[in-house]
């Protein structure tokens, strides 16, 4: 053969029988590449890319191949069952670098070596280009499963937010109120940070069971109890975004108003107040603030105003004291509310307790209550002197003071107006080294206060009916009565002088027409021993002396 015609690599001839030797197995490791080197070298680099380390095994490097495999089994198990959270950046990142270095590695190796065997790089190259589906593919199917993952991942949030208004609801609203916040920190983070997901779009149907939840006490109308619970609700558009929430961001404030009216209303004139509920004032103090145009305020002012008529009437029932206290409660929330109409309502409040504190003194009286009746009257005549009560006030209270010593005193109210007809004198002498505060009620009522006597003294219990006011020569403080005739109770009080043992002495008698009437009051001690001894009875002989004053120390 000519030069020209010549072929085969250096090193390499025929045998002497003329035979070719086979072409080796790998390039030389210096020369030019084999022929169709790169498309070779292109078809082990896709081959690599796969995952599947084919490259490698077409080129016979199985132990190349094998980390091949181990790198893509490592991801799968670290992948599978797809996270919502993806597989680890690290871990991904680590994965395309080895499947990187697999390809260049691969397509080096096929560049420098012959493939044996019908191995057609063309097709190889087409079957890499056709594989490379297979990670993509796989990508997108792994994509899939983890945004479903992720789906289920806030499907099981949003019931668990659920179950917290499940347990809420049977709570009362303070203790629940935790649970509730929780609650709604799940739903808000589904419809804020998650719109899109199937979670979120479920939100506004959670938000509508979870304001009925909390709403619950105004559905079964327990108007003060939800007040705490609609006042929260309607500040949640501070901290949701109204478009999550909706309809729902201005519901509670109807509700909340109507509560805030029923219940103060239902307290008013202290009605709440066994129950630690109030007098009202606070409630519709609320209302008229918040929602000074809504129906439920403009209904305060005639709501505390029909309150106050009644109990106005109510003054004339069987509870005038309870009224009067109501008629209090009702002047004291209508003067806090602000409202000027409501503030007027004071004054009619204010009129009503004038007469109720007189008829609830009258009350007292005829209950027996006298120490309560004799407080209730006494602050009644110091209080509206200008009332035309005050002197029959004055009277009853008197004879309550008697009454609590001498109970036949409180049989009957004192008479309103003085008894025409004669009138007999009662002459009373103070033979006790004190001053006498002398108290009387029967057809006429009324109180005279004698002197100390100068120079008296204490008597023994013997010797006081005998010697008490026969003092020759000596001048007894005295005062003297016009009393109309009929049944007369007295109440002896000793004053400025008396030691704190000294006591009151309570007595009475009949005044008949014709007759003047003397009385004396004196001081007896009492034994060595602070034995109480019995007073002698009062003589009731007239002209003489009906009866006698004493008093025990």
């Amino acid at each position: 053969m000519e030069s020209g015609d010549r072929y085969g690599v250096a090193g390499y001839g025929s045998g002497g029988d003329g035979t070719v030797p086979p072409p080796p197995s790998h390039a030389p490791s210096v020369g030019p590449p084999p022929p169709g080197a790169s498309l070779r070298a292109a078809a082990a680099a896709l081959l690599n890319l796969t995952g599947l380390g084919l490259g490698y095994a077409l080129l016979g490097r199985w132990g190349r191949a094998a980390v091949c495999w181990a790198a893509t089994a490592v991801l799968l198990w670290v992948a599978l069952p797809a996270d919502p959270d993806g597989v680890p950046a690290g871990v991904l990142v680590g994965y395309l670098l080895v499947l990187v270095l697999a390809a260049v590695d691969g397509g080096r190796i096929a560049r420098r070596s012959a493939v044996g065997g019908a191995w057609r790089p063309g097709l190889a190259v087409g079957l890499g280009v056709v594989l490379l589906a297979v990670p993509a593919g796989g990508a997108v199917v792994y994509g899939s499963a983890r945004d479903e993952a992720r789906e289920q991942m806030l499907l099981e949030r949003l019931e668990a937010g659920d179950e917290r208004v499940a347990t809420a609801s049977g709570q009362p609203f303070e203790a629940a109120k935790s649970e509730y916040g929780k609650a709604l920190d799940v739903y808000r983070a589904l419809g804020e940070d998650h719109p899109g997901s199937r979670a979120a779009k479920l939100v506004p149907d959670r938000l509508k069971a979870y304001y009925d939840a909390v709403s619950a006490p105004y559905a079964k109308k327990r108007h003060c109890e939800a007040v705490a619970p609609l006042t929260y609700l309607r500040t949640l558009p501070d901290s949701v975004d109204k478009k999550v929430l909706g309809e729902l961001a201005a519901w509670p404030d109807t509700p909340l108003a109507e509560s805030l009216y029923a219940c103060g209303v239902s307290r008013l004139g202290g009605a709440g107040s066994s129950s630690g509920g109030g007098d009202g004032g606070a409630e519709l103090g609320q209302l008229l603030r918040t929602f000074p145009e809504s129906a439920s305020a403009r209904r305060v002012a005639p709501a505390i105003d029909e309150r106050i008529k009644d109990q106005v009437s109510a003054l004339k029932g069987a509870e005038p004291c309870t009224a009067t206290e109501a008629l209090r409660g009702l002047g004291a929330t209508a003067s806090r509310l602000p409202d000027d109409s409501v503030k007027k309502l004071r004054a009619d409040a204010d009129e009503g307790v004038v007469d109720g504190v007189y008829a609830c003194g009258v009350d007292q009286f005829e209950d027996g209550k006298f120490g309560a009746a004799r407080t209730t009257l006494t602050d009644f005549a110091r209080t509206y002197k200008s009332d035309g009560r005050v002197r029959q006030a004055r009277n009853i209270a008197t004879a309550a003071e008697i009454a609590d010593d001498r109970p036949a005193a409180g049989k009957r109210l004192p008479p309103s107006k003085r008894p025409g007809g004669a009138r007999m004198e009662l002459v009373i002498s103070n033979d006790a080294p004190n001053t006498v505060e002398v108290l009387y009620t029967g057809p006429v009522t009324g109180t005279v206060t004698l002197r100390a006597c100068a120079g008296c003294e204490r008597y023994r219990a013997s010797e006081g009916p005998r010697r008490a006011c026969k003092a020759g020569g000596r001048s007894y403080p005295k005062a003297r009565l016009q009393l109309p005739a009929g049944e007369y109770h007295f109440l002896y009080k000793h004053g400025t002088g008396a030691t704190a043992r000294v006591d009151s002495y309570p007595s009475g008698t009949r005044v008949q027409p014709g007759y003047t009437y003397t009385s004396c009051t004196y001081v007896i001690e009492r034994s060595p021993f602070d034995l109480d001894l019995p007073l002698l009875p009062d003589p009731i002989q007239p002209v003489v002396s009906p009866w006698g004053a004493g008093s025990s120390r």
